[in-house]
């Protein structure tokens, strides 16, 4: 079965960036959470299992440390440590109604965290590839720390919404006014 999580492709990146808002929260996330988040992002049916989901939890952790760089060339190494580790397996897949683009299988007998590692080292490489940079990142706002994915074509991004851009420049013009 394709999953559209990887190539040069925002949509597989969204869910990185959601799956690393979901564990870096501090709560617990379980089998059915994960399995949800997943399936929706268009990921295989796992069945998962607490030992996946806190297998999934770990390989998250240093998906959130790429996420975390700024610096290319570390986010570069990062990515190739994890493709030398769990190689991925690409293949062209036309979905209905769209182009052909890359997309990555599980093997069948990959464990859910071996899968993840696997298409999110491949879609974070091709997105670094093409643009050149790190197009990701942490929010800006206080308060917030959400991650992020960059897909904007001008400044690099700093914060997760518009609504966290406009809540910065609101203090910040509050900030500036004199006192009443």
């Amino acid at each position: 079965m394709p999953e559209d999580l990887s190539g040069a492709n925002p949509r597989g990146l969204h869910f990185i960036a959601e799956l690393a808002n979901a564990v870096q929260d501090g709560t617990r996330v379980g089998p059915a959470d994960l399995q949800e988040l997943v399936e929706r992002h268009g990921g295989p049916p796992f069945a998962l299992t607490d030992s996946d989901a806190r297998q999934l939890c770990e390989a998250t952790a240093r998906l959130i440390g790429i996420l975390a760089t700024q610096d290319e060339d570390r986010a570069a190494e990062a990515i190739n440590t994890l493709l030398d580790h769990y190689p991925a397996r690409p293949r062209l897949v036309r979905m209905p109604g769209r182009p052909w683009s890359l997309h990555t299988r599980a093997r069948p007998d990959a464990a859910p965290a071996d899968w993840l590692l696997s298409t999110a080292a491949l879609a974070l490489g091709l997105w670094l590839g093409e643009r050149g940079r790190c197009a990701w990142g942490q929010c800006a706002a206080p308060g917030c720390g959400r991650y992020f994915i960059d897909t904007g074509r001008r400044s690099p991004q700093r914060y997760c919404t518009p609504r966290c851009a406009t809540r910065v420049r609101v203090a910040a013009h509050r900030a500036h006014q004199p006192p009443r």
